[in-house]
């Protein structure tokens, strides 16, 4: 069985250190219910196929305010719905594309979603919308790279 289509541990944004520096020298833009933060960072010089397994060329996070959700159970279902749709659409031509002009240029895309509405999502806007913040990140990561 293939796995291709898994969202695997080094596809995670989960360390602190990255999501800090992603907050503090990151850029961001709005792709409505989302802000999206992102940072291009540089991978150690030596570049083997066990430290971009181990790292990952593309890191993904999401997070969902308690201001906007009391529950907890709302707030994790707006992140799995947008867990899924990104799984389901890094596989597409636009993420490939991005993967390997990072891994041409030797960088790391971190990105961070924050979902800023205030009603729950259904699947299909969350897919939608995710789409467009990967067209529009593809976009702005080309003037980070040059």
């Amino acid at each position: 069985m293939s796995k291709q289509f898994t969202l695997g541990k080094n596809e995670r944004l989960k360390s602190r250190k990255q999501i800090e520096q992603l907050f503090a020298e990151g850029k961001s833009f709005v792709v409505n219910p989302f802000r999206v933060y992102y940072v291009v960072n540089d991978l150690p010089i030596a570049i083997g196929t066990s430290l971009v397994n181990k790292n990952g060329l593309l890191q993904f996070g999401i997070g969902v305010s308690s201001k906007n959700f009391k529950r907890a159970v709302d707030r994790n279902r707006i992140k799995r719905l947008t867990k899924e749709a990104w799984r389901l659409q890094k596989n597409d031509p636009i993420a490939i594309g991005l993967k390997e002009k990072m891994k041409a240029a030797g960088k790391q895309l971190n990105v961070f979603f924050i979902y800023t509405g205030k009603e729950l999502p259904d699947f299909t806007t969350v897919k939608s919308k995710t789409a467009i913040a990967l067209k529009k990140l593809e976009g702005k990561t080309d003037e980070n790279i040059s």
